[in-house]
């Protein structure tokens, strides 16, 4: 039988812009729970919601305090799915890397101050050996032994959509996405039937690393998202079901979204799109 006490402790930690969260959103993290469990290797300790701030400019993005307050809501009732706002304060947009990074950094020295300074590169631990409990191990250099996982792994959990975006021209920089999958690892839920798995193929970046990109089949298909959220609410129609009550009488009570909202950042460039632009032309 695996012992438990050998199991990997994983974070699930979901980045985007929850404009605004919905009932799929919250599901992610009850399909990936399920599948890291059923596996026998890893235990999943806890679940963050890192909404990103509002310099990512996307179109139809409302203020980041109106979107934080949407996800706490919306998780106040959860036992380990939490919202942490840290991305979302910050003056400028980060990249999802530097996201991972702090809240690996965060669980190395939990008194961490919400600085950038703090966030560094994670090198990929080594194979788990017995150490004494509540130890906490300094990050080894490649060229060292290998040492215990004493610190959970944060993984990234997103949606197929998400995975594919790495294909995308300028919207991540290579060294990002071979730093996520390689030292933290995906948990990327796709329905049954999807081409992921031939998009991993395509790429020589997540081929290599394939082995740490875990996929998860959504068998009980579930088509919302934000964007079909927003178009209803633009149309006066129904949103219950969609969205935990309590958001949606928050935006109702705020009346968030409209056809003006949905204008804001129009004809803006994606901050992604215009920081790796203009870093391959330097």
């Amino acid at each position: 039988m695996e012992d438990p006490d050998k199991k990997t402790e994983v974070v699930l930690l979901a980045c985007g812009s929850f404009n605004p969260i919905t009932n799929m959103h919250l599901r992610l993290f009850e399909l990936a729970k399920d599948y890291l469990h059923e596996t026998g290797k890893y235990k999943v300790i806890k679940g963050i919601i890192s909404p990103v701030g509002d310099a990512y400019k996307k179109k139809g993005l409302i203020s980041a305090n109106h979107r934080v307050t949407m996800a706490k809501l919306a998780t106040e009732n959860l036992d380990w799915v939490e919202v942490d706002d840290w991305e979302s304060s910050q003056s400028e947009w980060l990249e999802t890397l530097k996201v991972l990074r702090y809240h690996h950094q965060k669980l190395l020295s939990p008194d961490t101050t919400n600085s950038l300074q703090s966030v560094t590169p994670l090198t990929k631990p080594g194979r788990k050996r017995k150490q004494e409990p509540h130890r906490h191990n300094p990050i080894k250099k490649k060229n060292q032994s290998p040492d215990v996982k004493s610190v959970p792994e944060v993984k990234l959990l997103c949606g197929s959509d998400v995975l594919e975006s790495f294909g995308i021209p300028n919207l991540w920089k290579s060294e990002d996405i071979a730093e996520i999958v390689e030292n933290h690892g995906l948990v990327c839920i796709s329905r049954a039937g999807n081409s992921v798995q031939k998009f991993i193929y395509e790429s020589d970046i997540l081929w290599r690393h394939k082995n740490n990109i875990h996929l998860v089949e959504e068998w009980i298909t579930n088509d919302i998202s934000s964007t079909k959220i927003r178009r209803a609410l633009r149309r006066g129609q129904s949103i219950r079901y969609l969205v935990p009550d309590v958001v949606q009488a928050y935006i109702e009570k705020n009346n968030l979204y409209s056809p003006e909202s949905e204008d804001r950042n129009a004809g803006v460039v994606l901050a992604p799109l215009q920081k790796h632009a203009s870093d391959s032309k330097n």
